[in-house]
């Protein structure tokens, strides 16, 4: 089932539930009376239904059972902060059946397989950046060279390589020039911001379906930092980042460089972009949990590749997929 989006952030409202149902109170509304048709209410969705709730309405209130509810139904809660980016990630704490046999693979992974996955992970998001290029040109054929030689763990940073040739062609001819240092800077002019919301929204959805598998998301594969209480999210996130760079180039290249509710309207809309994985399709956000459970795949023994989303726009590059090469 595909799970709904749902954002706050034009109106102040107070969140609570009642049946089952997420009921959004006008915020004058103070929800602690609740008749057949509540004063005040603007909608009701089924906490079932809901995917991720990103709320960037600093006067929203909440129920502590709507939070719980949603939780229990596998919902992760994004909140923003006044820069309108998100700031903080609720998620459910996950209880499936073998969430004690999965973490302790998670943590007896070997550097080898670590170092192998994280190659798949970068060659995915090099032909994925590459995918975003004109075809023919110059640069998308040094990013598809590249793909071809990283190495497991990548010793030559490919990924940084790739990143100079790819940030520098992707907003050519859109008024973007001095790409690469603006890129660099997290701090920097737009579109920066619409980047930076978009990769969060990716990283969220990426999150909640790690926990739904029975995976720690603060144990990575590559990323590794005492403050990052998701660094496997981050791993698994790079090769998903060029789904959001094609959108906002596509949003700048419309004129819109700002975070307005109708850019995030269409960051959000990434969640539902029919996606390729696993020899299925189907929105990302459900393709997402066919990815984590690659990965535990890999991480248990029964596969050596993962299984990684590519949208469904134009066929993948020709060449091989899989991870073909020794050890070093």
């Amino acid at each position: 089932m595909i799970r709904r989006t749902i954002e706050i952030s034009q109106q102040a409202v107070h969140l609570t539930v009642r049946d089952g149902q997420l009921l959004l109170l006008a915020r004058a509304d103070d929800g602690r009376r609740l008749p057949a048709q509540p004063p005040g209410l603007l909608t009701a969705v089924p906490c079932e239904d809901i995917g991720l709730l990103l709320v960037d309405q600093p006067s929203t209130t909440y129920t502590h059972a709507a939070l719980a509810t949603l939780l229990a139904h596998d919902a992760a809660v994004v909140i923003c902060g006044r820069d309108h980016l998100p700031a903080g990630l609720l998620l459910p704490l996950g209880e499936h059946s073998q969430v004690v046999w999965r973490i302790r693979s998670q943590i007896a992974a070997r550097r080898p397989l670590r170092k192998r996955l994280w190659r798949q992970l970068v060659r995915a998001k090099i032909r994925a950046q590459a995918r975003n290029l004109a075809r023919g040109s110059a640069a998308r054929t040094r990013l598809l060279e590249l793909a071809r030689t990283v190495r497991s763990g990548d010793p030559e940073n490919a990924e940084a390589q790739a990143a100079r040739s790819y940030w520098a062609a992707l907003f050519t001819g859109v008024g973007w020039a001095d790409a690469p240092r603006f890129r660099r800077d997290p701090e920097g002019p737009p579109p920066n911001g619409l980047l930076n919301y978009g990769y969060a929204v990716v990283r969220a959805a990426v999150a909640r379906a790690v926990v739904a598998a029975g995976l720690l998301p603060a144990l990575g594969l590559r990323h590794a930092h005492r403050a990052n209480a998701f660094c496997l999210a981050d791993d698994l996130v790079e090769p998903l980042r060029p789904f959001v760079d094609r959108a906002v180039r596509a949003l700048w290249s419309g004129g819109s460089g700002e975070v307005t509710p109708a850019a995030k309207r269409a960051l959000l809309e990434l969640l539902t972009v029919e996606a390729a994985c696993g020899g299925q399709r189907g929105p990302l956000m459900v393709t997402l949990h066919r990815y984590v459970a690659s990965l535990v795949d890999c991480l248990e023994g029964r596969a050596r590749d993962l299984s990684i989303p590519v949208v469904v726009e134009e066929p993948p590059e020709p060449g091989p997929a899989a991870d073909d090469g020794a050890e070093p």
